[in-house]
């Protein structure tokens, strides 16, 4: 006989266990990229070079990637409540071991130990506040997950730029400390006695190893490739290779096997299928960008990463007002209509971008930034109603796990892909840029002689002051490119939002009885 469903939490309850979820599920994603600006200080503290140490970033989001879709295996051995506590208690401790490193090995162990133990941080929220609020306010609990999701990656340079410049990079990490403390102790007083149905189904053990070699192997190729010229390094070749027959076999073994470790059958569901690819894509387009965006700022623009940080910030703002409002409007409509909306102020957003010049100044970089936050609030939360509408609520961490894990994987094959593809395009620009600058040519030889006159410098001096300006012309443009092709891209995707069913009146899924 099955466990009953508890209630719904209400009032004074209600308000701090969302506060506490989402404060835990907060400090998971803004670890995946708080680092990332602190990477030059860490490698020089640790006595590393820079290449070296954006293995802090690979193996946090290696291990992460690899035990987000374990989520749901783990919650029918575990229970949701303890796994989710125990999630938060062991990325504490790991924190705290990230901080303390004396070396780049030590630092490396405890990341990998971080983003292993992170993975089933996210679903579980998403589950545990389903379960908290009443089904027909569903959408206004994943409003509030929403809220925490998408302001996460934005905080994470500022703060950790800030961190790093005004105290010491280790304190990039101990920060979750205190957060993941009173986070863990609320959850636990507050869900202790609304525990999961637990069940001991055996362990996969060829899957597991399946999932961890290929997902790992091509994390590493993506984060690498760049730095080894891809598939010109017999190493990048060797983890292509990796990846591409262990995922074959996995593909095989998870849909034979009785009790996988991924349960893939959930991709039969039309509305599960849609959902998840329309929000991967679109998720890895804004991700890439999101990455390309200040190191434009930082390499051409001569901002510091704070002041990049900075720039970008403005993104959560309307994210974070209009979150709430979805929540509200999203029972009452068809959250189709709401996603397309988004993908096509997305669409216009990145138009924007593509007009961008050199000379651009900082109100022009933060008001399509400003406006993004829109469409932010406005396919996140939608997407999720539609992926978990229908999950009875022993699915939806299964459901939840492995939609994460797709979006979150997404986002890295989109920033490697938007970063190759940036680099592509800058040479080729600048390619075309360069045919003309030769000594023969009247108009170039004048254009030097100018700048020598106006300037008075030298000549080789007048050709570098030329050289600067030509590859920061041809990065623009390549950048514009980028920009471009994902306006474009959130156009071609909307068709996937509408081969999914519709949830009106389901007040954001049937997920919504989850415990």
């Amino acid at each position: 006989m099955s466990k009953p469903t508890p209630p719904p939490l209400e009032g004074g309850r209600l308000i701090l266990a969302t506060i506490a979820v989402a404060l835990a599920t907060f400090m998971n994603v803004l670890d995946t990229s708080i680092a990332n600006v602190a990477i030059p200080t860490i490698s020089g503290n640790l006595g590393v070079s820079v290449d070296e140490g954006t293995w802090v970033i690979t193996v946090f989001a290696a291990a992460n990637a690899v035990s987000i879709p374990l989520t749901g295996w783990l919650t029918q051995r575990f229970g949701q409540v303890r796994l989710f506590v125990a999630s938060i208690l062991s990325f504490v401790v790991a924190s705290w071991l990230c901080g303390i490193a004396p070396s780049l090995p030590f630092l490396l162990v405890a990341r990998v130990i971080q983003g292993a133990v992170a993975g089933p941080l996210i679903p579980l929220s998403q589950a545990i506040l389903l379960g908290s609020w009443p089904k027909e306010k569903s959408a206004t609990a994943l409003a509030f997950w929403a809220m925490t999701t998408t302001v996460g990656p934005i905080a994470g340079p500022a703060l950790g730029g800030w961190i790093t410049d005004s105290y010491n990079w280790s304190w990039i990490f101990y920060i979750n400390i205190p957060v993941g403390l009173v986070a863990s102790f609320v959850t636990w007083s507050i869900y202790r006695h609304r525990e999961s149905e637990t069940r001991k189904p055996p362990i996969d053990v060829v899957g597991l190893g399946l999932l961890i070699a290929w997902v790992a192997s091509l994390q590493i190729l993506l984060d690498k490739g760049k730095d080894l010229d891809w598939f010109n390094s017999p190493v990048i070749v060797a983890l292509g290779v990796t990846a591409l027959i262990s995922f074959s076999f996995f593909l095989v073994w998870e849909l034979t096997e009785e009790h996988p470790i991924v349960d893939l059958r959930l991709f039969k569901q039309r509305n599960f299928l849609g959902g998840t690819i329309a929000i991967s894509v679109a998720y890895a387009v804004f991700f890439g960008n999101l990455v390309l965006l200040p190191q434009w700022m930082q390499e051409y623009l001569n901002y510091r990463s704070v002041d990049a940080g900075l720039v970008t910030a403005p993104l959560g703002i309307f994210a974070l007002i209009l979150s709430p409002v979805v929540g509200r409007i999203l029972p009452r409509s068809d959250a189709r209509v709401i996603a397309t909306i988004a993908f096509v102020m997305f669409a216009v957003v990145f138009f924007m971008r593509s007009q961008y010049v050199i000379e651009i100044d900082t109100f022009h970089l933060v008001l399509p930034t400003l406006l993004q936050g829109i469409p932010m609030a406005l396919f996140f939360v939608p997407l999720t109603a539609i992926i978990l509408a229908g999950q009875p609520p022993a699915r939806v961490p299964a459901a939840a796990g492995l939609s994460n894990f797709v979006r979150v994987f997404c986002g890295a094959v989109g920033t490697s892909i938007a970063t190759n593809t940036w680099n592509n395009r800058t040479v080729l620009h600048h390619a075309r840029l360069t045919e003309q600058a030769f000594a023969g040519n009247p108009v170039f030889r004048d254009s030097i002689e100018n700048v020598q006159t106006l300037l008075h410098v030298s000549e080789p001096t007048a050709r570098a002051l030329f050289d600067f300006q030509l590859n920061a012309q041809a990065a623009m443009m390549g950048l514009n490119d980028i920009f471009y092709i994902s306006a474009i891209i959130f156009i071609a995707i909307i068709p996937l939002i509408w081969i999914t069913k519709s949830t009106t009146g389901s007040g954001g899924g049937g997920a919504a009885g989850a415990h």
